[in-house]
């Protein structure tokens, strides 16, 4: 499976270099879509990110409408993150795309994702179950969650299972 994680308009370089370690981390392809809330060699971004950048495969689009063209979710496997979700991200069974591609769309911190992109994509919104008085994680934090879900879902495939620190 190749994940894709899919930042659109991320507004804090912190979080952007978290995820991008993270998806350094897991082998998942990185798709920044703009405007981003920073320029991409803020000095933030790249300590979030520490030495990560030349491990990480990056994609950046103009804007979301560019992405969708590119990557059209009627013909990929698309899932949308947000908090106004009904499905829960357990509740889908991420395994059976182990030979496809997957793409998971997270929006900017202040606001999410666009609206009629929910809406129009209502099916494949998934959420991370939370507490229903506080308004949501934080953006990094949610992109782990679900990334981890999908790649244990898939056994982990490509990363080290199992750590040669006592073994030695």
């Amino acid at each position: 499976m190749k994940l894709n994680i899919v930042m659109v308009e991320p507004e804090i370089p912190q979080n952007t270099g978290n995820i991008a370690r993270t998806c350094a981390i897991t082998g998942a392809k990185l798709h920044l879509v703009y405007p981003l809330g920073f320029k991409i060699d803020d000095k933030y971004l790249k300590r979030a990110g520490l030495d990560y950048w030349d491990k990480l495969e990056i994609e950046e689009h103009d804007s979301i409408q560019k992405f969708l063209d590119k990557y059209k979710p009627e013909e990929n496997n698309m899932f949308f993150a947000t908090t106004k979700a009904k499905q829960c991200y357990t509740d889908v069974d991420f395994e059976k795309f182990k030979d496809e591609d997957v793409f998971v769309l997270f929006g900017k911190e202040t606001k999410g994702l666009p609206e009629d992109l929910l809406k129009k994509y209502i099916e494949k919104t998934i959420r991370i179950p939370m507490r229903p008085v506080l308004r949501s994680l934080n953006l990094s934090n949610s992109v782990c969650i679900i990334a981890y879900e999908i790649l244990r879902q898939v056994g982990f495939e490509g990363l080290e299972g199992e750590s040669e620190y006592f073994t030695n």
